[in-house]
């Protein structure tokens, strides 16, 4: 589920502070999503790594060809989108991938759709197990707000949008838990 970790848990914090804590310019907005999900971060991040496979996980991805790049930090990948969205293609380049520290980055620099200077950024962790011993994962994004829109639709959209990706994460991991069992 979509929530809220304890805040108070010193890897979330020093995760929020190093990597999710964006200057937003007058023109951009921005959000910070978690999810808390019953698998082990190795399984988790073995799908989020893959920046040349995210239809692994995200539901509004139809079909994914690698532009530049073998995968590792620098390629570009070009995102068709499933229909019923405001776009066709997303063209998405990666620029961090920690593999140690499960951190991955990547920007849109290109398509067909109004996220224009995107910037998103996912971590994860493990819970203490005095908190459950789950995988915490955090997604922030930075995006310019489009010229005949508001901030607030603008980031309705894409916190819908990383909710369900979140969510499909959880869902996909934690049933490959379950049939592991």
């Amino acid at each position: 589920m979509l929530c809220k970790p304890d805040l108070q848990t010193p890897t979330i914090k020093d995760m929020l502070k190093t990597y999710h804590n964006s200057k937003l310019c007058s023109n951009q907005c921005g959000s910070s999503l978690m999810q808390t999900i019953d698998a082990p971060l190795p399984l988790v991040w073995s799908l989020i790594r893959r920046f040349e496979n995210p239809q692994g996980y995200k539901l509004f991805v139809k079909k994914c060809t690698m532009v530049a790049g073998d995968g590792g930090i620098g390629s570009v990948r070009e995102v068709m989108v499933t229909s019923g969205l405001p776009a066709g293609v997303s063209v998405e380049r990666l620029d961090k991938l920690d593999d140690e520290k499960h951190v991955l980055k990547f920007s849109i620099i290109g398509g067909d759709h109004r996220l224009v200077n995107y910037s998103s950024t996912i971590t994860l962790h493990e819970e203490e197990e005095k908190y459950g011993g789950r995988t915490v994962a955090i997604e922030s994004y930075v995006v310019d707000v489009p010229a005949g829109s508001s901030e607030e639709d603008t980031c309705c959209f894409a916190n819908t949008i990383i909710a369900c990706n979140l969510r499909s994460l959880a869902k996909i991991t934690e049933q490959m838990v379950r049939k592991a069992k």
